[in-house]
């Protein structure tokens, strides 16, 4: 079939008049379709549910060093976790503070912090006549939602296969003091699936921000989350790299096992420079006596070490890796040669990001739902959820089943076939 745009008016009405009764087909079955987020299937969590008998009555509940974990105490994390996590981190244990379930929380936090009490001695953000962070787009939502709920204002920064523009992140930091912090998902990016090169993540590490406080938000949510064995994507540890360059207190790195484990029940983590993780205990001694220690405890004790983390992984891989594929066969297959979109053929993380014709991507995911299908808002991977261009669309392919996956992507691409052709007679 010939690219949509090459066809005659008279093509794409008669396209239009086909695509209009196949929608109305596809309604007609009531579907009832969930893309909207990235979560784990139940099969997903069904891996982990040994977890849950790890810690019995009678079990032993003290940690290494003879704490035990019932009870309060041992404000940033329990010895053996320090080591699992910081393996998964690629840091040693003492440059690792473990927290609670949510590193989206831990980063609330420490913007929190830096609003009312500032960046290790540093004037609180709250007093400054302007606050801003880079966005690399398109990028995470709920990042995008803590700056805006803080009101600090967002800049766009083009993403690329290799990492964001850098010379536009080095340009602008150099220049602006006001720019605090940049918000980075390095591997497996959300929702592009990239990973930053070495030059890129050497680059981050030399950066001369005019701000003395400017720290970047390094959210390493995927650094274990390969789809494949043979095709991994590597990426270089921006913490020795900073440390190495000379400037050790300029990033913060977060991990956790939220999508490892048990989603809103895992645990989290932050790698940083000795100052700066000191500077987060001088707030977590007022504000916690201690994290679940418990939690903690049980997953050192059904993971065990790094390997065990890595051999869980693999089972993850097993279970998303063919709902991937479904969805890059079908965009293959459908629209490849039509012209319509373009999309990102990811090594891991959750999320594939489509881009479509300017100005269709509302339209497309509006389409979607109409018929039964819920995806994430168009525009939600942009500051503001303001896509320039209406064109970057999310797709998360793990939540369903693949018999629902299949009967869900059909109906995208019907979406996106019919939303293009609209396009193109409009003009």
């Amino acid at each position: 079939m010939k690219k949509y745009e090459e066809m005659s008016r008279e093509e794409l009405l008669e396209l239009k008049k086909e695509l209009d009764k196949e929608f109305e087909d596809v309604k007609a079955l009531g579907l009832s379709l969930d893309m909207s987020r990235g979560k784990p299937s139940a099969e997903q969590l069904d891996i982990s549910m040994a977890m849950m008998d790890v810690l019995h009555g009678n079990a032993d509940l003290k940690c290494e060093t003879g704490v035990d974990c019932r009870n309060y105490g041992v404000i940033d994390g329990i010895p053996e976790a320090k080591r699992l996590l910081g393996a998964m981190s690629e840091v040693d244990p003492e440059e690792i503070i473990i927290y609670g379930n949510s590193s989206l929380n831990v980063m609330f936090d420490s913007i929190a912090r830096s609003m009312t009490h500032g960046v290790m001695g540093h004037t609180p953000w709250c007093k400054l006549d302007k606050v801003k962070f880079l966005c690399p787009v398109p990028g995470y939502d709920r990042h995008f939602k803590i700056t805006e709920f803080f009101g600090i204002e967002m800049i766009n920064v083009p993403m690329s296969p290799t990492g964001p523009d850098m010379d536009m992140v080095e340009r602008l930091v150099a220049e602006d003091d006001a720019i605090k912090g940049i918000w980075c998902v390095p591997k497996y990016s959300n929702p592009q699936g990239y990973t930053y090169s070495q030059e890129t993540v050497e680059r981050f590490a030399r950066l001369k921000p005019a701000a003395p406080d400017f720290r970047i938000y390094w959210d390493n949510a995927y650094s274990i989350h390969h789809l494949y064995k043979d095709k991994q994507d590597f990426l270089v540890e921006i913490l020795g790299e900073c440390m190495r360059a000379g400037n050790p207190d300029l990033v913060y790195k977060f991990t956790s096992t939220s999508k490892v484990s048990f989603p809103g029940s895992g645990i989290a983590a932050v790698a940083a420079s000795p100052a700066n993780l000191e500077d987060f205990r001088s707030y977590m001694r007022i504000q916690t006596i201690g994290h679940d220690k418990l939690n903690q405890l049980r997953h050192v004790r059904f993971f065990k070490d790094l390997q065990g983390l890595h051999d869980h992984m693999h089972k993850h891989a097993d279970l998303i890796r063919p709902k991937f594929e479904l969805v890059l066969n079908t965009l293959d297959t459908e629209i490849g040669d039509l012209g319509i979109g373009t999309w990102t053929r990811p090594h891991g993380g959750y999320f594939i990001s489509f881009d479509s014709l300017d100005g269709c991507a509302k339209r497309i995911v509006a389409l979607a739902k109409e018929a039964g299908v819920v995806m994430t808002e168009a525009g939600a991977t942009y500051p503001y959820g303001k896509d320039p261009h209406d064109s970057n669309i999310r797709i998360a392919p793990t939540y369903p089943s693949l018999d629902e996956l299949g009967k869900a992507v059909q109906v995208f691409v019907l979406c996106v076939k019919k939303a293009s052709v609209e396009k193109l007679l409009g003009r």
